[in-house]
């Protein structure tokens, strides 16, 4: 069998895989493909929840995955097994709910279960979710539940609007909370010690190699910590600008529009 310089491609979605079009390009679709052919495991680590990513997945002609989701809150397998998690107390969850925030500029989102919760209806958000078919239910927070809590979020229209938001939060909720930003308008809050860094090294440990056999490409300040803990972590020509200040020594690819993470794969693995 021939060898590989990695034993795992890790890659983030939004931003990273998925197109411009918030789709996975036929050329990714072709590269993932020949990655599992070849016996590459293939993980997708991301801010989406299962049902959603999971949905896509399946709509792939792949054998063998694993998916890294809301964040590192869970990972499952493909046939949907769950191999760990890390959820927000009930409470606590119900708690960051009721967190004041102004309405006109921010809408609050959580992912529970395999559900999708938001303040408001915002159609312009399922642009995102199109491939999938993920969608949201409206609630009223101050009557909803904190039950398996994958991650609270709010989505600003800028990242002016959700800077206060965050020292609210940190200042409240950091002893006991992950938060971080998943895009410049979208901050996160999640358990004590999920990241997707968290979660890869949990799925990495059932396996025969370790974190050093992978390869990850992110765009995001919540790739940080996966893409410094890898054996190589690839950031994103079009990245989060703070995330980039961060992790100036990892290699810069191309963009997401060009498909940019397959092309990459594509000559780091010899398959063409």
């Amino acid at each position: 069998m021939k060898k590989f310089p990695f034993r795992t491609f890790v890659s983030d979605m939004d931003g990273t895989l998925l197109n411009a079009h918030h789709v996975v390009g036929d050329f990714t679709r072709s590269t993932l493909k020949k990655l599992d052919e070849r016996g590459i495991d293939i993980i997708l680590a991301t801010g989406r929840g299962y049902a959603d990513v999971s949905s896509i997945l399946n709509s792939m002609e792949i054998e063998n995955a694993a998916m890294v989701t809301s964040n590192g809150a869970e990972v499952h397998d493909l046939k949907g097994n769950l191999i760990y998690s890390n959820y927000l107390p009930e409470e606590l969850a119900f708690d960051i709910m009721q967190e004041s925030f102004n309405p006109k500029n921010v809408c609050l989102n959580s992912y529970q279960g395999d559900e999708w919760f938001i303040n408001v209806d915002l159609p312009a958000l399922m642009k995102y979710h199109k491939e999938s078919g993920f969608s949201y239910q409206v609630v009223d927070f101050a009557a909803h539940h904190g039950r398996r809590t994958q991650k609270v979020f709010f989505i600003g229209r800028s990242l002016e609007d959700l800077l206060p938001l965050e020292k609210q939060l940190r200042e409240k909720y950091g002893e006991y909370t992950s938060i971080m930003y998943s895009t410049p308008q979208c901050l996160e809050v999640m358990n004590k010690n999920v990241s997707k860094a968290t979660a890869l090294s949990a799925l990495v440990e059932q396996r025969d190699y370790d974190l050093k056999d992978c390869i990850a490409f992110g765009d995001g300040m919540n790739d940080i910590e996966m893409l410094t803990e890898v054996g190589k972590g690839c950031v994103m020509g079009n990245a989060d600008a703070r995330m980039v200040e961060k992790v100036p020594h990892l290699e810069r690819i191309g963009f997401n529009k060009d498909e940019a993470v397959a092309s990459y794969a594509r000559a780091v693995f010899g398959i063409y």
